[in-house]
């Protein structure tokens, strides 16, 4: 049995060291609140590297929010050629409440998965899936 690839555990939101366990308890919409696991409930990673390391995921996230700001202001533009600033602001702010958990949980794994060279992906996880 092969490994996860490191785009899908992404998406799912696995550790990046073993893609196995769950980085995340919660969804990421939902009732429950969505909290990031102190370690990796399979191979123990601890996630937060030192104290206070997610706040560069704020910096992830802005770039995100930016992103998609422009491009649903872009979008609905072409779909409605509104010129009233109204409807776009109505339109961004609620696209930036919607897209909030989306962005404080792919921060953080963005951040993990591509912007530390400390965690690497190890394969000796890879044959143990099912424990």
């Amino acid at each position: 049995m092969a490994g996860r690839s490191k785009i899908r555990a992404l998406v799912e939101a696995r550790c990046p060291q073993c893609r196995t366990g769950k980085m995340f308890v919660g969804g990421t919409y939902g009732f429950r609140k969505q909290r990031t696991n102190d370690i990796c409930p399979y191979c123990g990673l601890e996630f937060e590297i030192e104290p206070g390391y997610f706040y560069a995921a704020m910096y992830v996230s802005y770039a995100m929010a930016v992103l998609e700001i422009i491009t649903i202001g872009l979008t609905s533009y072409m779909l409605s050629k509104s010129e009233s600033p109204w409807f776009y602001s109505v339109v961004l702010l609620f696209a930036i409440l919607l897209l909030a958990p989306f962005n404080y949980r792919y921060s953080r794994l963005i951040l993990l998965y591509f912007l530390t060279p400390k965690i690497k992906y190890n394969p000796k996880y890879q044959f143990d899936d099912e424990r």
